[in-house]
């Protein structure tokens, strides 16, 4: 056995992508040892189940509600003077200024031969025993008046030892991961100890335990033969079921990664009073779990979007999809740094001449009605609600009529040029698909040309706007790209059912309004082809860096499917003002994970604060009132009192009431989020929420 099933990834391209290959990738954080101590280290750190968003390796979870924590100098005032207090008591009592009934206890339950001068001994035992216990009675009652215990926890040795790293006791065999114990229960105990060698010697790394785990989900599923597996594993070891393009790591990491919780850590949850305690300090991490309810990101250029946000995100998926669990497509401009091109299977560059994939106009399909839908959203999408003429059900329809006949007549789909013409209504290409489909018995095609031929050129007629959006396309810098002739290597994805990673760079610089019709093309069939797919274990993600002219409502609509087919999308946005006024709402309700960075704007930051709504919240208002005193002498305190402190004596009341308020107000995201800092709420798959957390994207 070879690999889980993801061999056949192969097919999407013809070559693989040139790449230099370690044998030997290396590790998520420090390198290991020769004996692969860091990464039985890495692999046995707890990760505890966590509330939605918090980075799980090593996190040790903290109360939900923040406890009364006295300050410091209260704290250490309060225990010196308790322990004065308690001093001084024992003064009195000992130099017998307070009588001497407190020595009543002894003579009422002791003899009084115990207490005789001809027992020295006995009698000097005696009185200093009882003269301790009166001491530890003073002290305990001091101290827990002036909080000892709490000052001995926060100061003392107890603070010093959680400072100071421990070493743990290795697991047992049967709860230690690195040993395999699920696949010694199920019989294949050879290949067990054959992984837990190579992870002792340092020949495993955390793409290959990712790798393998995935792999044997599928044996224990029944999807793949316990034989076939144990022999590959017996035969590879922890290189066993490489993913198709042979590698085992990326050529390079910029985050941090964790494959056993399928996090990537994306910043801090900063220590701030509107977070929730349990968040506080902690970790922010993300996972498929979280991003198959989709994320959007909205912050100015220079926010931190791409840097801080997309980019860990698509080196994260694209480490899942080596570890054979997801498949990637991260669209962006031509040197928005999204990765190395190393670190994909299939790099396109449309309008680059050196490119080695074209993309495929038409979603891989062959059915001319989807490739219409496609096609048509991809084309006049943002203009159905402000452009009558551009709606889309008709563009949908224009197009159908005249790709249903070329199909049948070439069995390929127009090229750029040649939908330019029929779109156009050029005599010469209409009478030749005519002349093509007579004589075929294709009467219903025939049908088809004659409608268009009528409806061309009469009020309301959709194709001179397709035509006009087409001609975007049809210029000497894609001369080479959307072939339908088989000449080039187009790239569909209807590949998403293999762990692929694709990027797409669109031509963003002398061809702005192309480039947006492209991202539009590509979300298009994303959404069409998730929704499609057989095998729906593997995550599917598109990645786009700038989503500016993109979102249309048939694109919210898709995306708001996306979460049943396992699969998400991340979004960034510069403002929301790039995004038509009826579909601002609809597009934050159908994001589960929305992050306004540092900078937005009020108006963009009125609308996070009414998708994340109010909260009921502890309201205390002070109220200072002056002291009148009535007496001489208290006239006099209060002359005195005015002179040393400089204001008049006054009496503070305190209401304390529930009032509902915005979670985080236009105003606060707008002008109250630090630099590199931003604001996030998180929704998983399984219905969990995260409220708005302020967020450091640069710890």
């Amino acid at each position: 056995m070879d690999s889980d099933g993801t061999q056949d990834a192969r097919a999407t391209h013809a070559t693989p992508v040139p790449r230099t290959r370690s044998a030997v990738p290396p590790m998520p954080s420090s390198p290991p040892g020769v004996d692969g101590s860091a990464f039985l280290a890495w692999l046995r750190a707890p990760r505890p189940q966590a509330q939605p968003g918090v980075w799980r390796f090593g996190h040790v979870p903290r109360p939900d509600e923040e406890p009364e924590r006295i300050p410091a100098r209260q704290l250490l005032s309060g225990a010196l003077i308790a322990f004065l207090v308690g001093w001084l008591i024992w003064s009195l009592l000992w130099n017998g200024y307070l009588g001497g009934w407190w020595v009543l206890p002894l003579e009422l339950f002791t003899p009084d031969s115990w207490r005789e001068n001809n027992d020295r001994v006995g009698n000097a035992v005696l009185w200093y025993t009882y003269y301790t216990l009166i001491a530890l009675v003073i002290m305990l009652a001091v101290g827990r008046l002036g909080r000892w215990g709490e000052v001995w926890r926060r100061f003392g040795p107890p603070a010093w030892n959680r400072a100071t790293p421990t070493s743990e006791r290795p697991p047992t065999p049967e709860q230690d991961p690195a040993t395999w114990p699920g696949m010694r229960a199920a019989g294949a105990a050879d290949a067990a100890e054959r992984l837990a060698r190579d992870a002792r010697s340092g020949q495993m790394r955390d793409v290959d335990y990712a790798r393998i785990t995935r792999a044997w989900q599928g044996v224990h599923s029944g999807r793949h033969d316990l034989a076939t597996f144990s022999g590959a594993v017996l035969k590879d070891g922890a290189a066993a079921c490489l993913h198709p393009s042979g590698e085992r790591d990326l050529p390079s990491r910029s985050a941090r990664h964790d494959l056993v919780s399928g996090q990537v850590r994306l910043g801090t949850t900063a220590d701030d009073p509107r977070n929730p305690y349990a968040y506080r300090g902690t970790g922010l991490g993300l996972g498929p779990d979280l991003l198959a309810t989709s994320l959007l990101a909205v912050g100015p250029a220079g926010s931190g979007k791409t840097g801080t946000v997309v980019r860990p995100l698509a080196e994260s998926l694209c480490l899942h999809a080596l570890a054979g669990r997801a498949a990637v497509v991260v669209v962006g401009a031509a040197g928005a740094g999204l990765g190395p091109a190393d670190g994909y299977d299939v790099v396109v560059r449309i309008g680059n001449p050196d490119s080695v994939y074209d993309l495929d106009l038409y979603g891989g399909t062959g059915d001319p009605d989807e490739a219409a839908a496609v096609l048509a959203e991809a084309l006049v999408g943002d203009l159905a609600d402000p452009h009558p003429g551009s709606d889309s059900r008709r563009s949908t329809t224009v197009l159908a009529q005249l790709l249903g006949p070329f199909r049948a007549v070439h069995d390929r789909f127009p090229s750029v040029p040649e939908l330019r013409q029929l779109l156009d209504g050029s005599p010469g290409a209409l009478d030749a698909l005519r002349t093509g489909l007579e004589g075929t018995g294709q009467e219903s095609l025939i049908r088809e040309l004659d409608a268009r031929e009528r409806q061309s050129g009469h009020p309301g007629d959709v194709a001179a706007v397709l035509a006009d959006r087409v001609a975007l396309l049809d210029r000497p810098a894609f001369a080479g790209f959307f072939d339908t002739s088989g000449q080039s290597r187009p790239f569909s994805l209807k590949a998403l059912d293999h762990p692929v990673r694709v990027r797409i760079d669109l031509p963003a610089r002398g061809h702005a309004e192309a480039s947006r019709m492209l991202a539009r093309l590509v979300l298009a069939q994303f959404t069409a082809s998730v929704a499609v797919r057989e095998d729906r274990s593997l995550f599917a993600c598109l990645v786009l860096d700038d989503a500016t002219g993109v979102v249309t409502p048939e694109a919210v609509r898709g995306i708001q499917r996306l979460r049943s087919g396992n699969a998400g999308a991340v979004l960034t946005l510069r403002t929301l003002d790039d995004v038509p006024r009826p579909l601002r709402g609809p597009l934050l309700g159908s994001a589960g994970c929305r992050m306004a960075l540092a900078g937005v704007t009020p108006w963009d930051g009125q609308d996070f604060a009414e998708v994340w709504g109010k909260e009921w919240t502890e309201a205390r208002d002070v109220t200072d009132r002056q002291i009148i005193a009535e007496t001489p002498a208290g006239k006099a305190l209060h002359a005195v009192r005015r002179v040393i402190t400089g204001k008049a004596p006054t009496a503070r009341a305190v209401t304390v009431r529930q009032v509902e308020r915005e979670r985080w107000s236009a105003s606060e995201l707008a002008h109250g989020v630090p630099a590199g800092h931003a604001v996030l709420s998180l929704t998983s798959v399984q219905g969990e929420h995260a409220p708005p957390l302020l967020v450091d994207l640069r710890g």
